[in-house]
């Protein structure tokens, strides 16, 4: 059973969203340890014991810095690959902290079918801000 299944269907997390099945989109994207994972192509066995964060553990009762930037900088248009494209830009920021543009463009392999990667990368930019104003 992929992960993404067992995350939507079995724990009841709708957060996570199902692209394209085929580990091309990043719609499904989620946190394995600290690293991006397309849930559509894991199996859940692959996983067991290891720690996984959804869109909806990111941040608990309050939103995390990403998120903030995200709305701030108005990146959601339809909103479809947003959770993905949040948990890869976190797992970004934890890897490189004050990322270039071209850093982020190699960093974001989601895709976007609203074509907002200006706002994502200046959202990606404005959370490195925040994330600094909360250490």
């Amino acid at each position: 059973t992929p992960l993404l299944w067992a995350i939507r269907d079995t724990v009841g997390l709708t957060g996570t969203k199902y692209g394209c099945g085929i580990q091309q989109c990043g719609a499904c994207t989620v946190l394995i340890g600290k690293r991006p994972v397309r849930s559509c192509g894991i199996n859940v066995g692959e996983v067991a014991g290891k720690d996984i964060t959804t869109i909806e553990g990111l941040s608990g009762d309050s939103r995390h810095p990403v998120q903030l930037a995200w709305v701030e900088e108005q990146v959601p248009q339809c909103g479809y690959c947003q959770s993905g494209q949040i948990m890869a830009a976190v797992s970004l920021l934890e890897r490189n902290p004050n990322p270039t543009d071209r850093e982020i463009d190699r960093g974001m392999l989601n895709l976007c079918r609203c074509g907002t990667y200006p706002r994502i990368r200046k959202a990606i930019r404005r959370a490195a801000e925040l994330l600094k104003e909360v250490a």
